[in-house]
């Protein structure tokens, strides 16, 4: 069975569908850290236009936290996830783990592709190792919203962005 979530940002809601066969270690992350209540409260701080939009950050709850997009979640960094069987391209509306750059350090933050990243692709040539492990199945209009929000300094929004809450539907 699939299993979904709906993010409920103060701009919308989105709903996703993570993709657990595929990527368990990265996608079961992702469920222990919502149905938690991690990711609720914080706020989107990273959005950049033609590219992606990134939250999970806990020092994001202070949207103008200079430290926002530096914390890592209660659990530390999680092993890299790079399956054979899942070679899953990093396309407009797809979820991925953010990290450092360095091997097995994602944690906690997640971004979503709002164009076509195949530099970031876990299996091809390159130094940016971004595995996905969900994808959009409605709401892209509020994905839309949000990367074309205004943006300052370190790409953050000078309106702040909600994650009010993530709900994952069993």
């Amino acid at each position: 069975m699939k299993k979904t979530a709906t993010l409920q940002t103060s701009l919308g809601n989105v709903d996703i569908e993570l993709l657990t066969d595929l990527m368990p270690i990265t996608a079961g992350n992702f469920i222990e850290l919502a149905k938690s209540g991690f990711y609720d409260g914080l706020h989107f701080h990273r959005v950049i236009n033609g590219f992606m939009i990134q939250f999970g950050c806990p020092h994001s709850r202070d949207p103008n936290s200079p430290r926002a997009g530096t914390g890592d979640g209660p659990n530390g960094c999680i092993e890299d996830e790079h399956p054979p069987n899942a070679k899953l391209s990093n396309e407009p509306g797809t979820l991925s783990m953010a990290n450092t750059g360095r091997p097995n350090s994602g944690s906690c933050q997640f971004f979503i592709n709002t164009v076509h990243n195949k530099n970031l692709d876990w299996f091809t040539p390159g130094s940016s190792k971004h595995p996905v492990f969900g994808k959009v199945v409605s709401g892209m209009d509020v994905i839309k919203k949000i990367e074309t929000i205004q943006t300052g300094p370190g790409d953050r929004p000078t309106t702040p962005v909600q994650m009010v809450k993530v709900t994952v539907h069993d």
